[in-house]
């Protein structure tokens, strides 16, 4: 189970290390401004609002949560090929709609599905997730090399190669053998005026909104300060490896330190690396 588990993580993040960092670089290929390129990305993000609470409201009502990611990554892939038909704007939009609905409601299904099969061993979930990381690293270190030879043209046909990849990935892992349990009835209301849900909140709106110039801009930022593609890849991956060390000492920090104080050192850290960034 450990390997038909990683094996998602690892296509599933191979195919965030090709999207993010090159996805830019190929619609100012193709001539998009950098207003264009910001709202395209943009689109991605927005999804991953909305997707996954509906998704997991399927989900909890069904019990069918193997089956939901297998149709939300088949369905994603297909709509993803939508981009070989046509590099208008608008249609883009559409596509990137459709597209990033279904492919971002997959990931947190599988990870609910993960943690339930991992039952108590949750302490076990690192090891598994860190294929993950090496997916991202393996991605975009050999594509900004084999994009400095051929250009950007060719990430369409590679991202979906990989999103296939991730469709079929789900096929090989089952549902989760402790069946369906019904969901909890907490009025959503309840749960989000408790001072910890609030300040948890926060805390990931503010990352994730940091996060968001460095997914869109930071490779078209190197790019115009002269970097190659290759150059660009292994920046991208620098920081990932960083990542795969601290998921691998996870089993251990999480029982001695605590949640808590894991999520304040990481916030801190991400605060530093921002202000020395500059």
């Amino acid at each position: 189970m450990y390997w038909r588990l990683s094996g998602f993580y690892f296509f599933y993040f191979a195919s965030l290390g090709a999207l993010i960092p090159y996805w830019g670089l190929y619609l100012k290929s193709q001539g998009f401004s950098a207003l264009q390129i910001g709202q395209l990305i943009a689109i991605i993000m927005a999804t991953k609002i909305v997707a996954p609470n509906i998704w997991g409201w399927i989900a909890d009502h069904t019990g069918k949560r193997m089956l939901i990611i297998r149709v939300a990554s088949l369905l994603g892939a297909v709509a993803f090929t939508g981009v070989f038909l046509s590099q208008n704007y608008g249609w883009l939009v559409l596509v990137m709609i459709v597209f990033s609905f279904f492919w971002n409601a997959a990931l947190p299904q599988f990870e609910a599905t993960t943690l339930n099969h991992l039952g108590r061993d949750t302490h076990r979930y690192s090891s598994i997730r860190l294929w993950g990381s090496i997916g991202f690293i393996v991605a975009v270190a050999g594509l900004g090399i084999l994009f400095d030879y051929i250009g950007t043209g060719g990430l369409p046909m590679i991202l979906t190669l990989l999103f296939a990849a991730i469709w079929i990935s789900s096929l090989a892992v089952p549902d989760v053998a402790a069946g369906h349990r019904p969901p909890e009835h907490e009025p959503i209301l309840t749960v989000l005026r408790r001072p910890t849900v609030i300040a948890l909140l926060l805390v990931c709106f503010l990352v994730q909104a940091s996060h968001g110039p460095y997914y869109t801009f930071y490779s078209l930022y190197l790019t115009d300060h002269g970097y190659s593609e290759s150059a660009i890849g292994q920046l991208w991956a620098l920081g990932v490896l960083a990542e795969i060390g601290v998921f691998l000492r996870m089993h251990r920090w999480l029982p001695r330190f605590g949640a808590r104080r894991l999520l304040l050192v990481a916030t801190a850290l991400t605060t530093l690396r921002c202000s020395n960034s500059r």
